[in-house]
């Protein structure tokens, strides 16, 4: 998988400078969050170039996650032009992760 690893640090630049970003805030040591690895592998192939994917490990930046209203996980929050603009919490399978990404970016 691709997804850039987002960090305190990276935070502002890959957020403020990519039009798109999917960030899923994860823990290693959530099974669900696991489980979401392929629906997230798919979303990179399918919408790559309409969406930069990133993942936030929470248990290393919990004052980023809690600052943004991060309560469990997965949680996948969309930003647009460095700005939340939805957000999904729990698991989701590959296809109703893939469509509900795809419904926010043509919505």
């Amino acid at each position: 998988m691709t997804a850039i690893a987002m960090t305190d640090d990276n935070w502002t630049q890959i957020v403020k400078e990519q039009e798109t970003v999917l960030i899923d805030f994860t823990s290693p040591y959530c099974g669900p969050c696991r489980a979401a690895e392929p629906a997230l592998e798919q979303l990179e192939r399918d919408l790559g170039d309409r969406v930069t994917v990133a993942k936030m490990n929470v248990d290393d930046h919990p004052g980023l996650a809690g600052k943004l209203g991060i309560m469990g996980v997965p949680t996948f929050v969309l930003f647009r032009g460095g700005e939340p603009v939805n957000k999904a919490v729990g698991f989701r399978s590959k296809d109703a992760l893939i469509g509900t990404v795809r419904s926010w970016l043509e919505g």
